[in-house]
């Protein structure tokens, strides 16, 4: 029997402060996969479409990315587009965070194949019930698919 080791969590966000309340609860959740963190909708892109080449990167694709909307530069919106777009990482599952809950972003984002969209709340407590429910379901309930 092959093991493989699990695949990393892809977290796309530029906020420190929304990134600490994130590792905070994977810590809480004894997550056993990796995090990588992208700062930007730019870096993102360049660890997807270039996984493995660049040094100090994983060389395997993520199981599940958390994709921040709204951020300087290339947003979530153009991330998700160009994954969703692309053949070899279409079916990777991207699930948007963010803290509008405009119903205008929420549609965009799910008519350019958002597989989820969660907004921030306020309160801690609800932040990281939400996450408990999202990493469960994509990492533990799910059969995701393989991508190389």
């Amino acid at each position: 029997m092959t093991v493989f080791p699990l695949r990393p969590l892809l977290v796309v966000e530029d906020s420190a402060e929304d990134f600490t309340a994130l590792t905070r609860v994977f810590r809480k959740l004894n997550l056993p996969h990796p995090v990588v963190r992208c700062e930007d909708g730019d870096q993102a892109l360049a660890y997807l479409q270039g996984h493995g080449q660049a040094a100090g990167w994983p060389d395997t694709m993520p199981a599940l990315v958390l994709l921040d909307l709204n951020m300087p530069g290339t947003d979530g919106r153009a991330v998700l587009e160009a994954v969703k777009q692309d053949p070899r990482l279409q079916a990777l599952p991207v699930v948007v965070l963010s803290t509008s809950s405009s119903r205008r972003d929420v549609e965009h984002c799910y008519q350019l194949g958002a597989n989820g969209y969660l907004t921030k709340p306020i309160q801690y407590a609800t932040f990281e019930a939400k996450l408990r429910l999202t990493v469960q379901y994509w990492l533990e309930a799910s059969e995701l698919p393989r991508i190389n």
